[in-house]
């Protein structure tokens, strides 16, 4: 009982304090610790025996697991990023969109790069490092304000592609081991409920910025920005090579690399863009000091989430909450649905959410004669909702990190786009698998 209490006591703390704009390093540690004293968990590994559960190893396990697997990656992202918008090659690619979409586009060119970079194997936290300064540079020219890039870019990339089929995310990829099943399972539904999330995400998410512009809301600079003023850009067509490089070379050795293919995609897309624009840089060394300490804020606040995971999955509450929700009566595609769905919501990881729940519920379902590729894109498009809750890694990067914005002004979009609107596509994907379509 008080185990439970600690539990979800700890991950309401932790999300009411993400919100307030307490620092993580302070608050992930914090709300952990609250949660392991409820549940009696020992404090200090002096206290138990070798290999078992404390609070200090579980937090720091999950907390080093996590840059140890990560840093490499956010590292050459936040890298990237920074040469990228130096170089004025950011600026250049956006001013390109801006004259093929108009500006009135600005948003949907950011969604569309977005999409195309995470549907062709780019890391969802790298993407976030690789688009915003394209992203700054066309919400500064359309004058929107600039709150709501973190939805721009969450929508673009953690929505209608990373749980669509064929998706080279690892959140689509994560069930073929448990349900023999391919990345293109239940394709057909997840065309479908694909566009309406695409199509429905993208009006509301205009919706919301266009209500805030009516209100009086505009893009706000920020000394931190860069100057572009009077400034001689680089061709726009070999400015967004480097982001085709990027894309080329985790797409060719994502099968056999996975996610250290980006170790090499996003070296090689700094050195195309210090090859193709060095005479353009204002200050190369500069733009790689400050790319190095934007990694490191962004993999520490992240990491400091993790590490809340960490204990949270020690205590004995989890596997009460975990039994329970794999043992939901009813239609298996809606209970493993929920299943997903809320150990995702409790771990604040789509990932996290399908390895915890699926050797739970694989098997059972698989003897009952569930339909394996109609579980596998429920599972998947399920674990993409409330893993987006504000303790999420993601959302926590991409808002503070990233964009350098506050929970309180930029998680409401972020929200909507990543909870609601999946949460919806998921139940069209249910209704659609239970009238028999693409099964």
């Amino acid at each position: 009982m008080f185990s439970m209490i600690g539990l979800v006591g700890g991950l309401i703390l932790l999300i009411v304090l993400t919100m307030r704009g307490m620092n993580l390093l302070v608050a992930g540690p914090l709300c952990a610790l609250v949660v392991a004293v409820f549940s009696g968990m020992p404090l200090f590994p002096q206290l138990v025996g070798e290999g078992e559960s404390n609070f200090l190893t579980n937090y720091m396990g999950g907390f080093s697991g996590f840059i140890t697997s990560w840093f490499p990656m956010f590292l050459l992202g936040a890298i990237f990023g920074k040469v990228m918008e130096d170089s004025g090659a950011a600026d250049s690619v956006s001013k390109w969109l801006v004259e093929k979409f108009g500006i009135k586009k600005a948003v949907f060119a950011i969604v569309l790069s977005c999409a195309v970079l995470t549907y062709g194997g780019v890391s969802l936290f790298v993407v976030a490092f690789s688009v915003f300064p394209m992203a700054l540079s066309l919400f500064k020219q359309a004058d929107l304000p600039r709150r709501f890039i973190p939805s721009a870019l969450a929508f673009g990339s953690v929505t209608f592609t990373m749980t669509s089929a064929g998706s080279p995310e690892i959140q689509n990829w994560i069930p073929i081991d448990y349900l023999n099943t391919t990345a293109y399972a239940g394709w057909e539904v997840s065309l479908i409920v694909a566009v309406f999330m695409m199509i429905f995400g993208y009006w509301w998410l205009k919706r919301m910025i266009n209500k805030a512009v009516g209100r009086g809301e505009r893009f706000e600079a920020r000394e931190t920005d860069p100057v572009v003023e009077n400034r001689k850009l680089p061709n726009p067509a070999l400015s967004a090579i480097p982001l085709i490089v990027v894309l080329a070379i985790s797409f060719i050795f994502h099968d056999e690399l996975l996610t250290s293919a980006l170790i090499i995609a996003l070296l090689g897309g700094i050195i195309a863009t210090y090859v193709l624009n060095r005479k353009y840089f204002i200050n190369f060394g500069k733009a790689m000091s400050e790319g190095t300490i934007g990694a490191l804020i962004a993999i520490g606040n992240t990491a400091a989430v993790v590490g809340f995971g960490g204990v949270a999955k020690a205590v004995p509450a989890f596997n009460v909450a975990v039994d329970a929700m794999t043992s939901i009566p009813g239609s298996p595609l809606l209970g493993g649905a929920i299943a997903v769905s809320v150990i995702a919501g409790l771990t604040g990881s789509a990932s996290g959410g399908q390895v915890i729940a699926l050797p739970l519920l694989a098997p059972h379902y698989m003897e009952m004669g569930v339909n394996t590729e109609a579980l596998h894109r429920t599972v998947a498009i399920s674990s993409g909702a409330l893993d987006s809750l504000p303790h999420n890694g993601y959302v926590v990067t991409t808002i503070r990190g990233v964009c350098g914005e506050t929970h309180k002004d930029a998680y409401g979009p972020v929200g909507i786009v990543t909870v609601i609107v999946p949460l919806i596509g998921l139940g069209i994907a249910i209704a659609l698998f239970s009238l028999g379509l693409g099964i």
